[in-house]
């Protein structure tokens, strides 16, 4: 199993699309072996699947995520646990342990928008998926 995690200063990094690294974690019978960062030579977005998949990864651990970016990750085969946020090193030990705090519903719609609001797009309170509006 290996499983990426958006990153920055140690924690989760809260947009997908943005993302400048993702730690990558190497894990063999549910301990991690190996880790290490990894940067997105400046590709964004859709792309970023891409890159996961030239990482071998088949697991992303992420805070908001837009659903262009999800359908790229799920053609990629790549299971996606969104709207998580904290330490990245506790994440991915919490998945193992089968305690992750996450929300499968999680959408970023408000591309353009500034985060300075506690949360990000993790903060699923105000993500479309939420509240049952259903299209973008």
């Amino acid at each position: 199993m290996r499983i990426a995690v958006t990153y920055e200063n140690g924690d989760i990094f809260q947009h997908f699309g943005r993302t400048e690294q993702f730690k990558v974690y190497d894990v063999d019978n549910g301990r991690i072996v190996s880790a290490q960062v990894v940067g997105t030579d400046g590709r964004g977005h859709g792309a970023l699947a891409e890159v996961l998949n030239e990482l071998g990864a088949d697991t992303l651990i992420c805070g908001g995520i837009g659903g262009g970016a999800q359908a790229a990750l799920a053609e990629a085969k790549i299971k996606l646990y969104g709207g998580a946020s904290g330490d990245a090193d506790a994440a991915v030990e919490a998945l193992l342990a089968g305690t992750l705090k996450f929300h499968p519903d999680v959408q970023c719609s408000h591309h353009g928008e500034h985060h300075h609001h506690e949360g990000g797009c993790a903060d699923h309170s105000h993500a479309c998926g939420s509240h049952g509006c259903g299209a973008h």
